[in-house]
């Protein structure tokens, strides 16, 4: 199907009304988007891009990295400068286990 322009331009059309209507109704049903794409012959992202022109496909939710509960490296070794009488920048390619154990042995002394 193709749509006229001025000047005997034409568009050709990837979707009919058709298909849309049918690939919302499976999407909301529940199939796959790489699903539908197969049986209509598409690529998954035209698919993928049709739906979101709709307004119907909802994204999945990215995985976001957590920040650890644990303190960073720079915070530890501010913590050992507190109580270590010396310069603890020779100490930045330390592990942080080992600042750690540096702040506990320093701390009971």
């Amino acid at each position: 199907m193709a749509i006229n322009f001025e000047k005997g331009m034409t568009k050709k059309v990837n979707y009919t009304a058709e298909m849309t209507a049918q690939i919302i109704d499976q999407y909301q049903g529940g199939i796959s988007v790489e699903d539908i794409a197969a049986s209509i012959d598409k690529s998954v992202r035209s698919v993928r891009s049709k739906l979101v022109r709709e307004g119907v496909y909802v994204a999945q939710p990215k995985a976001t990295a957590r920040k650890s509960d644990e303190p960073t490296k720079k915070e530890l070794l501010n913590e050992l400068e507190a109580v270590f009488p010396y310069d603890v920048n020779g100490l930045q390619g330390a592990t942080k286990d080992a600042i750690k154990d540096l702040l506990t042995h320093f701390a009971k002394a």
